[in-house]
């Protein structure tokens, strides 16, 4: 096959699935979605208040939102993330068409005038039939697939909300761009700000899929408007997001392994650190997000069932990013780690054995019955941090097309200055807080076979 190929059965509209509040974000998804996603999008959605998961008999509901799965594509043709490269900005930013999957990641805190408080996560994913760009000129054809997850966390009012959505990158429906940076989903989509204003609209950008645009080459995704709406669900949110803090290469200057096997890696950067403001439904608020953009051909290891993915916002001025991939015998796999970012910018890679983490809690789904750690105590003994992070509140699983839990949580010191998990805090070094996100995977069901 030498270019694009069409997705096997016209897809008329973008297929659209809900979980309401009270019913049944990456990262988790991106991975088990994208593998299912090599596959036959129906035509028509159908929505379920289980977000398109059966019941807990195990019987699928009326109305449930599906997806139509077929042979996935072989991974020989595409590129895999095997050693160091440089990035170039903006041009990373945008698509990589030679790797099977790719996702942009937005989290973060927010807060309203009047002290309500927030969370928000907005994920774009892109799938690849085929290696390559999708084919030029009008029409359905492609061999791109998008999705994308949409949440809101009020805490306040005890809910969490998230929407689902896929379509294919044809006819302006889904797509990506470097220069100018632009990531969208119908109208969901994170947009860069050229001189005070957003990007080309999706349409155009699609044309320009394949040429940067030179008059706006400065449009590198440091200084975002994210946009996303979903009526069914009541959700809303748009914000400006602006990088304070420059761009962050985890693992190994951006090569990010998830098993020892060559090639089971992904490039990995993004910034930890981004002023946050705008509206989220009727409130205005500002507050603190993260970004991720991570692309890759690779797969866990054998024995690997799932992962815990932590990033964390110091009140300090430092950012942490620590990920554990846990694997059947209970063990946590050794090329598991993190990146710990100092005030001023500076990186230092974390190994698995430099992080300590302790469960405290643990909570179950009454929707799926999924059992979840809900409480850690994190600790870097070199670093003088002993932390404990709990989630804002314990029900934000993601009831989506897979079932995984990703959730804003608030982190404070350990009572104790001195811990088997911590040891003692540095001379002079005050008492820390935080706040962040934390995405588990891997406990409803193992994630082999998915990712």
């Amino acid at each position: 096959m030498t270019g694009a190929e069409p997705l096997g059965r016209p897809v008329h509209a973008p297929r659209r699935a809900t979980r309401r509040p009270g019913q049944g974000r990456g990262l988790a998804a991106a991975f088990a979605v994208a593998a299912a996603l090599s596959a036959v999008l129906l035509p028509a959605a159908r929505r379920g208040g289980n977000g398109g998961l059966p019941s807990r008999d195990g019987t699928p509901g009326a109305g449930d939102a599906r997806l139509e799965l077929g042979p996935g594509p072989g991974l020989e043709r595409f590129a895999r993330a095997t050693e160091v490269r440089p990035f170039v900005l903006p041009t990373d930013h945008g698509p990589h068409f030679a790797y099977q999957t790719e996702w942009w990641y937005y989290t973060g805190n927010v807060v309203a005038a009047d002290g309500r408080r927030f969370g928000f996560q907005v994920t774009f994913f892109r799938r690849g039939l085929s290696p390559g760009p999708p084919p030029d000129g009008p029409g359905l054809a492609s061999n791109q697939v998008y999705f994308a997850h949409f949440a809101i966390t009020d805490v306040a009012a005890g809910r969490h909300a998230a929407a689902e959505r896929f379509s294919r990158g044809a006819a302006g429906l889904a797509g990506a761009t470097g220069e100018p940076f632009e990531v969208w989903l119908e109208d969901w989509r994170a947009s860069s700000r050229c001189g005070g204003s957003s990007a080309a609209p999706p349409a155009r950008l699609a044309r320009a899929n394949r040429a940067p645009h030179p008059a706006l080459s400065d449009c590198d995704g440091r200084a975002v408007r994210l946009v996303a709406r979903d009526a069914a669900s009541s959700l809303s949110l748009d914000l400006e997001l602006r990088a304070t803090k420059p761009l962050v290469a985890h693992g190994d200057r951006g090569l990010s392994p998830k098993s020892d096997e060559p090639g089971n890696a992904s490039y990995y950067v993004g910034y930890t650190r981004m002023a946050a403001r705008g509206r989220i439904g009727t409130a205005v608020v500002a507050g603190e997000a993260w970004f991720d953009h991570e692309w890759s051909t690779s797969a866990l290891g054998s024995d690997a069932v799932g992962w815990d993915w932590f990033s964390l916002q110091l009140d300090d001025g430092r950012e942490l990013m620590h990920s554990q991939i846990r694997r059947e015998d209970g063990k946590i796999e050794p090329v598991s780690g993190g990146t710990l970012v100092r005030p001023g910018g500076r990186t230092r890679r974390l190994s698995r054995d430099d992080v300590r983490i302790e469960v405290l809690r643990r909570w179950t789904s009454p929707e799926s019955g999924a059992t979840y750690p809900s409480r850690w105590r994190l600790a870097i003994p070199s670093e003088g941090l002993d932390l404990v992070v709990e989630p804002w509140l314990e029900g934000q699983e993601m009831r989506t097309s897979f079932l995984y839990w990703e959730g804003a949580v608030r982190v404070s010191e350990a009572a104790a200055q001195r811990s088997d998990a911590g040891g003692p805090r540095l001379p002079g070094q005050p008492r820390v807080g935080g706040q962040g996100y934390v995405e588990l995977t891997g406990y409803a069901a193992s994630m082999q076979g998915v990712f």
